[in-house]
């Protein structure tokens, strides 16, 4: 089973080294036979071929069975115009690939609450997924782009039923197994495109009676993710709203390097952290590779089916965090043990396997 690695740019080779060496340490445990092939994109790619993304990328992520990408972004091409720029090649490989909602989950550890930016009796417990519409709304609807004398620029937020339609689908269905509950988030009082949202999501809530759906308008929504986080179980919410909404929310958890995302809907599932390139810490081996290697959890529970698989790498994760092993991101404090980026996946993987040992022998039994 062949799955395509795209470490890219900034600290992204440093943690997707790490999210392999679970991999690979867990998938005989379980039977899988993985195979890794790498491939440049962003800023690496423009330079060994002047492309963000290479037609022999986008060739071995589509002949695949999953995507593990570390990040995109290198501030040597802030200078290009947006279309050439290394994070071109990220969107135009999701929309290659079809994948039409990212899945960001941001949960509460207790051994890092005191972590997050807010009070521990606010976050304490929060656990509640963003479902964001990725193909969709401002990022590519069409027209867009600058008046001939450059004194304007303008971009459409457009969606249509279908796209509305069946990224609300997969938001209903993993509230059935969550806390059946969704929060769609729009702003319907002034946009006409989250007028046709609300309406669509409506509609297609009647086929999950056993889910209760209400709405909130974004702002509100932006609010409430800072006062009241533990309300909210799953945030159905479109392209523009969910990129910021989730980073939002990423930032609670009181790290960027533990956060997850996955993009799914599509030919191939692709899955990446959500902490962006960083090139201020890159190759000094002090990144967290915790996001990288809880996106290898989501790809065996999502692409794979493998929820045993899964279950050890979360339960790898959550041990090390509670036993006070923390990266520089994640402020070690008294009694806590800083690693760095390749101790702590060490940590993690044997850890996956000890874990994988006891998940084994239980489903065998």
């Amino acid at each position: 089973m062949k799955i395509a690695i795209l470490p890219g740019d900034g600290i992204g080779p440093e943690v997707i080294q790490q999210e392999i060496r679970v991999l690979e340490n867990i998938s005989d445990i379980f039977g899988l036979d993985l195979q890794f092939e790498e491939y440049p994109i962003g800023g690496v790619a423009i330079r060994d071929s002047g492309s963000p993304l290479p037609a022999e990328t986008l060739e071995g992520c589509l002949d695949s069975v999953a995507v593990l990408l570390g990040a995109v972004g290198d501030p040597e091409f802030d200078d290009l115009l947006p279309d050439k720029r290394p994070e071109i090649g990220l969107l135009q490989l999701r929309q290659q690939l079809g994948g039409y909602a990212n899945i960001r989950p941001a949960k509460s550890f207790a051994s890092l609450v005191d972590n997050s930016p807010l009070r521990p009796e606010i976050f304490e417990g929060t656990d509640l997924v963003i479902v964001r519409e990725l193909l969709g709304d401002v990022y590519f609807g069409e027209p867009r782009g600058f008046s001939e004398d450059l004194s304007a620029a303008f971009n459409t937020m457009r969606y249509s039923v279908s796209e509305v339609e069946r990224v609300s689908k997969i938001a209903f269905e993993m509230a059935r197994q969550r806390k059946k509950k969704v929060t769609s988030v729009d702003k319907s009082n002034v946009l006409e495109s989250s007028r046709l949202w609300r309406e669509t999501v409506i509609r297609v809530s009647a086929d999950y009676p056993d889910v209760k759906l209400e709405h909130i308008y974004v702002d509100a929504c932006a609010m409430h993710l800072v006062t009241d986080p533990v309300q909210f179980d799953i945030i159905l919410t479109g392209n523009l709203f969910g990129d910021i909404l989730s980073d939002e929310a990423a930032v609670l958890t009181g790290s960027l390097g533990m956060l997850t995302s996955s993009t799914v809907g599509g030919k191939v599932d692709l899955y990446e952290p959500v902490h962006g390139s960083a090139p201020d810490i890159a190759g000094e081996n002090i990144a967290n590779p915790l996001g990288a290697i809880g996106c290898a959890a989501m790809c065996m529970r999502q692409t794979f089916g493998n929820n045993n698989a899964a279950n050890a790498i979360e339960s790898a994760i959550a041990r090390v965090i509670k036993e006070g092993f923390r990266t520089s991101d994640m402020t070690p404090g008294p009694g806590n043990t800083e690693v760095l980026c390749d101790e702590m996946g060490e940590l993690v993987s044997r850890y996956s396997v000890e874990e994988a040992h006891v998940a084994y022998s239980f489903h065998a039994v």
